[in-house]
């Protein structure tokens, strides 16, 4: 029997159709901005959370990975055969894997043994090839550097190789210069008097930071970081939670874009994902975590009736063995859940 479908076709659906998007890469960006009402119930001001989970991808390096990528295939740096060799804690990783899987090239990201299982298992499922680096840097203790002087073994050794450098390529600002602020100014009509950016390549804070400046924004950029990070401190310690913070300070850091640096503890980043996750129902990362925590310590200090702005880098499904996980945090920290656990906030 031969079933006739000519009848059955329909017109073509144009691209430009609202809410249809060429390809997956397409739908990175346009993430919503929530207002947080329950999380800081002490708060006068307004606090909106730019939620970056809500990226394919899962976070907010989905951003920089498109713009760095669309950049090199434009150049003709990538092309048919080439291989894409990355350091990263996890997130710009899976950016990267998620484009380079859609482009049909051929990944390879730098790891070290603090990147999360989770986000292993993201990789690989994206077809990304893993690259561990298993010992810190002999003369500063970090893996960062040990990271990237791999990734520089790995393209004198791999012919047709390309680097995207997340730690110095100007298309990382750049991304979060034409998105994701251009977004958080033009939903909230250009008044933004906090907006709260969690730093490691310092891509997201830079590029935010200039378009806050080019545009004359009235708007306090505040950078948060992590205790023991080398981007606003010289004094060194040891970090658990993965994307906050920096073994060394990133070619892309303009501290003349920064008005005020909070720095957050590993306890910090879990008790503030913790209550974003039972008062807010907003499942987020560490940074997350800590970008809220800067929030509540200047909370004080914010005028009433402000706009604030806290970008939440990732989601937090990624943690669950970790940040999540009672006995991981009763391992590292003690009993700590009064940090967290209180009693629910009603909406008025």
């Amino acid at each position: 029997m031969v079933i006739q479908t000519k009848a059955l076709r329909k017109p073509a659906i144009p691209l430009t159709a609202p809410g249809v998007c060429d390809g997956i890469l397409s739908a990175i960006g346009d993430t919503p901005l929530v207002r947080l009402r329950k999380v800081l119930p002490r708060a006068r001001f307004q606090l909106l959370a730019k939620v970056e989970s809500l990226n394919p991808g899962g976070s907010i390096k989905d951003r920089p990975a498109l713009a760095i990528l669309d950049d090199a295939l434009r150049s003709g740096a990538v092309g048919r055969g080439t291989v894409v060799i990355e350091s990263s804690s996890g997130n710009m990783g899976i950016g990267l894997a998620q484009a380079c899987r859609y482009h049909g090239l051929r990944f390879l990201c730098v790891v070290d043994p603090k990147t999360a299982e989770a986000n292993l298992k993201v990789l690989r499922a994206y077809g990304a090839e893993i690259d561990l680096v298993a010992e810190p840097d002999p003369a500063s203790g970090e893996f960062l550097p040990a990271r990237l002087h791999r990734v520089r073994e790995l393209l004198a050794q791999i012919e047709g190789s390309f680097w995207p450098n997340q730690y110095a390529n100007e298309q990382n600002p750049g991304s979060h210069y034409s998105t994701t602020m251009h977004e958080v100014a033009s939903a909230l009509g250009g008044r933004v008097d906090y907006l709260f950016v969690a730093t490691s390549t310092c891509g997201t804070v830079r590029g935010c930071g200039e378009y806050v400046r080019d545009h004359g924004m009235n708007t306090r950029v505040i950078a948060v970081d992590a205790v023991g990070s080398m981007i606003f401190s010289d004094v060194k310690a040891k970090r658990m939670i993965p994307g906050l913070g920096a073994g060394l300070r990133p070619p892309l850091c303009d501290l003349s874009l920064v008005d005020e640096c909070v720095h957050v503890d590993d306890l910090d980043c879990i008790a503030g994902c913790r209550r974003l996750v039972a008062r807010e129902a907003i499942l987020a990362g560490g940074s997350s975590g800590g970008v809220l925590a800067a929030v509540e310590k200047l909370q004080d200090r914010i005028p009433d009736g402000a706009v604030c702005v806290a970008i939440l880098p990732d989601r937090g499904e990624r943690y669950l063995d970790t940040l999540f996980c009672d006995e991981w945090v009763h391992e590292h920290f003690g009993a700590v859940e009064h940090l967290w656990r209180a009693d629910p906030v009603e909406l008025p």
